[in-house]
Parts: structure tokens; C-alpha cells; sequence
């Protein structure tokens, strides 16, 4: 069922794909599924290190304004501006029980990037946007042109926070306008199991696993597939986080590299929050070359959001939410 995929070696330099923080493209692995044409999995290429460094912009830089996260839905703008700032002595010093209160960035769900998703109309408009991240969009580029996506634009990115008591509902992304462009996906820290079901929501699924590094693309026929994150878990190798994020930065970076150095300092709070967290960042192509939004009528999406629980849902002995239904 598991097959090797071809992946275009010569479309990114090794000096591109070192500037993202990526090994050469030479020495990737690629895998493809029998049944899901277009779906193409690539385990951990990065560099050591630099896993890092998408962590702490995750975690410290893509949550602040302008950019949209979950939290600005019931607290006032100014207590949002600066989560990190909020959480990292709180996160540093966290214990291990579960009664300490979480701080902002362990309530933390969802951050949009570039074209901002409207949860509720479930689309994408031209008068809310802000910059896309020059980082992440580099980093999109070199892995769409290596899987045969040459002038790949890193238009929307949504980012997902879980821990373990979190799930994402069974889902299709198809709110984008140009579908004929892949969809890249991104984990950090803890493993979480992704079903990748068929064009009908009752086809059922294939499992897998996803390990900190691990990429999806998704495109062509698995572009408009339903899947899911039923589950968190804690990485196989039995320790608090995975070894490849236990390895430190090279000191020497690549002239050009969108790569930064992080502090002990931030690192030691990004540790502590991976230790029971997990970071997906999904990367997406809204319009097509000269494509625009079509004409909205009477309706201003600017700065809508959705309801807490729309997108991915916590289990509670409480209450169990609803997979979404998107």
C-alpha cells in the first residue's frame, strides 16, 4: 500500500532548501498511498535545530496582531498582544498537575496567517488580510517546488495548537479558489494519529502516524480528501519530547537562511509546552495567477471568527463535543 514517491531534486538547491532549514531534497524520503493519488508523505527533513525555530515563531511571533487567533473571540485586543510575554514565566515554572492553571498560550487553538479563514461563512475575502510571514512562505515554497509545484504561493495559513485532550473533526479543505494548488501540512512535538479518509464523508479512512518534522502534501485527486486528528498521543520514543527536538542549531547558518537562533531562554519555555502539546501549521494557496474574490454582497467578513470549538474540539469527562462537521 506504501510506495516510494518521486520528488523533483533538481527543482530546489541544496543552498534553498539549507536556507529553509531543510537537508538537501537528495536525501529526503518520500511516500505515496495506493488508492490516493497526489497524497505524498515526508518524514522529518529538516535540518537538526531547526525544528526550533517554526516552534518558537508558532509560539511566539505568528500569535500577535495583526494576525487572528482563537482568544480574540471573548478577551478585550489589548489582552492579547502579547501571549508569549503573558505565559512564559507561567509555562517555565508549570509543574506537572493538572490543577495549575493554563496560561494564554496553553488556551491557545488556532492562529490564521495572510488571507484570514471566516470560520462561519467558511471562506476567505479580500478585505481581511494581513502579511504573510516571509519565513513560512519560503519555507512552503521549497517543499511545494520539491514535490513538483514550481511558483507555489503561500497565500493562508492556518495553525492548529493541540494537547492531548484535543482532537480536529473530520473535515475537507475546499474554502480555497484554487484547488490545483497543494495543500502542505507541517507537525511539531507530540504524535497525533491523521485518518485520510475518501471523497465521501463514509468511506473510511487509512491511519497513520504523525512524528515532530513530518510533512503532508496533499493535492490533485487527495486535494478535497476528508480527514481527521482523532487522537494526541505522546511520541513513541518514550521521552517528554522527541529527540530531533532535543538537538541544538549549528552555529554557522547559511548566508540568506530565514533559520533564526533561539534563546535558552525561549527555548526552555517552548520545551515545556511541547511536552504535552502538538503544533500543525497548514499552508495554502487561495487564488490561482490573476484569480480575484468574486463580488461579496452586503456582507463584510472582516474580523469574523468562529465559535471556540468550531475547528478542533478538547474532550472533556464533562462533555464530549461534536466532531466538526466543516
Amino acid at each position: 500500500q506504501v510506495f516510494r514517491s518521486q520528488l523533483s531534486i533538481s527543482s530546489v538547491s541544496d543552498q534553498d532548501a539549507s536556507r529553509a532549514g531543510l537537508r538537501p531534497v537528495s536525501q529526503w524520503k518520500a511516500y505515496g498511498l495506493n488508492g490516493y493519488p497526489g497524497f505524498i508523505f515526508i518524514p522529518n527533513p529538516f535540518l537538526p535545530g531547526c525544528q526550533r525555530h517554526w516552534v518558537k515563531q508558532c509560539l511566539k511571533l505568528y500569535p500577535q496582531k495583526p494576525n487572528v487567533c482563537n482568544l480574540d473571540l471573548h478577551m478585550a485586543p489589548e489582552k492579547t498582544i502579547d501571549l508569549w510575554g503573558q505565559s512564559k514565566e507561567q509555562l517555565r515554572m508549570k509543574g506537572s498537575s493538572k490543577r495549575e492553571p493554563r496560561s494564554l498560550l496553553e488556551k491557545l487553538r488556532w492562529v490564521t496567517l495572510g488571507y484570514h479563514y471566516n470560520w462561519d461563512t467558511k471562506k476567505y475575502s479580500a478585505n481581511h488580510h494581513t502579511p504573510f510571514p516571509s519565513d513560512l512562505a519560503f519555507l512552503s515554497e521549497q517543499v511545494a517546488a520539491a514535490c513538483g509545484f514550481q511558483g507555489f504561493q503561500a497565500q493562508a495559513g492556518i495553525l492548529n495548537y493541540y494537547h492531548f485532550d484535543s482532537s480536529l473533526g473530520i473535515h475537507v479543505d475546499e474554502s480555497e479558489l484554487d484547488h490545483s494548488r497543494p495543500l502542505l501540512s507541517f507537525s511539531f512535538g507530540q504524535s497525533s494519529i491523521f485518518l485520510l479518509g475518501g471523497r465521501k464523508r463514509e468511506e473510511a479512512p487509512t491511519a497513520m502516524f504523525m512524528h515532530s518534522g513530518d510533512i503532508m502534501v496533499m493535492s490533485g485527486f487527495s486535494r478535497l480528501l476528508y480527514h481527521a486528528v482523532p487522537r494526541v498521543l505522546p511520541n513513541p520514543e518514550g521521552r517528554a519530547l522527541p529527540l530531533c527536538l532535543d538537538q541544538a542549531l549549528l552555529p554557522d547558518l547559511p548566508v540568506g537562511s530565514v533559520i533564526e537562533h533561539s534563546s535558552d531562554e525561549d527555548w526552555q519555555v517552548c520545551a515545556k509546552y511541547l511536552q504535552s502539546s502538538r503544533i500543525n501549521m497548514t499552508i495554502r494557496q487561495v487564488l490561482a495567477e490573476g484569480q480575484k474574490f468574486p463580488e461579496e454582497s452586503g456582507t463584510n467578513t472582516e474580523g469574523q471568527a468562529p465559535s471556540e470549538n468550531s475547528h478542533h474540539q478538547e474532550k472533556s469527562s464533562a462533555k464530549r463535543h461534536k466532531p466538526n462537521t466543516d
